[in-house]
């Protein structure tokens, strides 16, 4: 029994002494070489940090504060990508203006003339302005899926209040339902109220955001009920009929415009085709028979 007791003691003992043996004797020189190298990757991001904040500022104060604020609402329409928020696309527009300069001075080295002169200033505005173009794409591309699912959305909203819900219940159940851009800012909208922004703030601040005239249609009416205490129902009944007409005659227009769009194709590319197929032999035996 004295033994079995021992052995007891001794399993109990023996880690607990280990552990704090490595405790005070362990490796003091690792330790500090730990400590030294993520002080300094600290400091490397720090750095790394101020020099963006640098760049950002130096690129705000080159360009107009209209130009910026035009910049930041096709941010807002493109839905805020979370990796090229403002201050980044600030930063890389001038950088991008650099490279697109030495590429036009290569050029211009390659043959000093106007022409190359020319395509190198070319060069140099398009790189400036690439990221312009592409989120003014991203928003437009944005803003037309908002613009289509916006009916089907006023309808299933119409059906959850007519079922007893809330216009904001309503919209939460949409969101949650939805999948898009338009969900994204119903939630975001719902986000803002629950934070404590008034509801008439918040729904002007989501038809800002989106800059769609069928969204901003429907929150004026939105807003409009609320202020008159009009029946929600009977809003959204008469905004969805409304958005579905609209998005039909979108429809019919973009139908109505095919035809003219397909003529020059048709003038310059196919009918000359037909031309020198059906006509090419009747006018080399022509040509055969004068000659």
């Amino acid at each position: 029994m004295q033994f079995i007791a021992y052995a007891a003691m001794l399993a109990i003992v023996a880690p607990i002494s280990w552990m704090v043996w490595l405790a005070f004797t362990g490796d003091r020189v690792g330790l500090r070489n730990i400590r030294t190298n993520l002080g300094v990757r600290a400091a490397t991001a720090r750095q790394s940090l101020d020099t963006r904040q640098r760049l950002t500022a130096l690129s705000r104060q080159l360009v107009p504060g209209s130009y910026v604020a035009w910049l930041d609402k096709q941010l807002a329409g493109a839905g805020r990508p979370k990796d090229w928020p403002l201050g980044r696309v600030l930063m890389v527009k001038p950088l991008l203006a650099l490279g697109g300069a030495t590429l036009g001075l290569l050029l211009f080295l390659g043959e000093r003339s106007a022409g190359r002169f020319l395509l190198g200033v070319a060069v140099m505005a398009l790189a400036y302005f690439v990221p312009d173009l592409l989120i003014r794409s991203n928003a437009q591309k944005r803003r037309e899926t908002i613009r289509t699912e916006l009916p089907n959305s006023l309808d299933q909203m119409l059906i959850s209040v007519q079922a007893g819900l809330g216009f904001e219940a309503a919209m939460a159940r949409t969101a949650e339902n939805g999948k898009g851009p338009l969900a994204d800012e119903f939630i975001r909208t719902l986000q803002d109220i629950q934070v404590g922004r008034s509801r008439k703030d918040a729904y002007l601040a989501l038809s800002e955001r989106v800059d769609v005239p069928d969204v901003r249609s429907f929150i004026r009416a939105v807003v409009q009920a609320d202020a008159y205490g009009i029946a929600i129902a009977k809003v959204l009944k008469a905004q969805a009929q409304e958005m579905r007409t609209k998005r039909r005659q979108r429809a019919e227009e973009h139908a109505m415009k095919i035809p003219v769009k397909i003529l020059f194709p048709l003038i310059f590319c196919i009918f000359p085709t037909l031309f020198i197929i059906l006509l090419g032999p009747a006018v080399m035996k022509i040509i055969e028979a004068f000659s």
